[in-house]
């Protein structure tokens, strides 16, 4: 596919995405939307990538639809995704709940951390939030803007808000649509580090994902990924135990557990 507002890059097991519309504060628009399943579709196939990085090109990360699209919309009298119909369908096929738009992060082989590096508004807010780890710059300004346009919640934020940060921030959030910081959220539960700027904060995103590589072992990234999200709307502690269990054992005939223990009695980081 031919890029136009989207940048990618693999580098030691680590892929860095980049919402790439500088002039538009990376606004989204269905190219945009296009571009990046294919891309996400790309790096779950190639088998060098662990662990994924999603930025925005600064000075934003991405300020929410494009204007000139919510324009068409108007004009339209409904919504239109811009979608092709030939769009990639990246980590569908875990379960039917995670076949749609962006819930398909959950069916990801990999760990996706989004770094917010400025702005973060509306749909762009929503890609953050389903993200598996975020970090943001502590001036970024948030919000989900959905009320100022007569909207509701979006992408299934009235879900996943909740279970970030509790039913009443979640309200807030949702229904005020008012802006808030990185610093003003950094103890909802939203982020795992709040950073200086928006460079420190995809440094931190950068440093914590090679960690991940050289400690984790991309298996079990992988199955317990899965196993956070299928659990996440399973409701059944017990059914949650009995998996787990099916997975230690099956597990613990792969290469990654056998170079997991070695590197344990032997003193030395695993070799994954």
């Amino acid at each position: 596919m031919d890029l136009k507002a989207t940048r990618f890059e693999v580098d030691d097991h680590v892929a860095m995405v980049r919402l790439h519309r500088p002039h538009r504060h990376n606004a989204w628009t269905g190219r945009m939307h296009a571009e990046y399943r294919w891309i996400m579709a790309e790096l779950e196939a190639d088998a060098r990538v662990r662990v994924v990085i999603v930025t925005g090109t600064p000075p934003a990360f991405c300020v929410g639809a494009d204007t000139q699209a919510l324009a068409g919309h108007v004009e339209r009298g409904g919504y239109d995704d811009g979608l092709p119909p030939d769009v990639a369908h990246p980590g569908y096929g875990t379960r039917p709940e995670f076949d749609h738009d962006f819930v398909w992060h959950f069916g990801l082989r990999f760990p996706v951390i989004a770094a917010v590096n400025g702005a973060c508004a509306g749909v762009g807010l929503a890609l953050a939030l389903f993200c598996d780890l975020r970090f943001v710059a502590e001036g970024a300004r948030l919000t989900t803007a959905a009320p100022q346009l007569g909207l509701p919640a979006e992408f299934g934020t009235s879900w996943l808000l909740p279970r970030l940060v509790g039913v009443t921030r979640a309200a807030d959030l949702l229904l005020s649509g008012r802006i808030v910081t990185g610093a003003e959220t950094a103890t909802w539960g939203l982020w795992n580090d709040v950073c200086a700027d928006g460079e420190a904060a995809v440094e931190a995103a950068i440093g914590y994902a090679r960690a991940m590589v050289a400690n984790a072992a991309p298996s079990a990234m992988q199955v317990t990924k899965n196993q956070l999200y299928q659990d996440l709307i399973r409701h059944d502690v017990g059914a949650s135990v009995e998996r787990s269990q099916h997975l230690l054992h099956e597990m613990m005939g792969g290469a990654d557990y056998a170079e997991g223990v070695r590197a344990l009695t032997e003193k030395r980081l695993p070799a994954f």
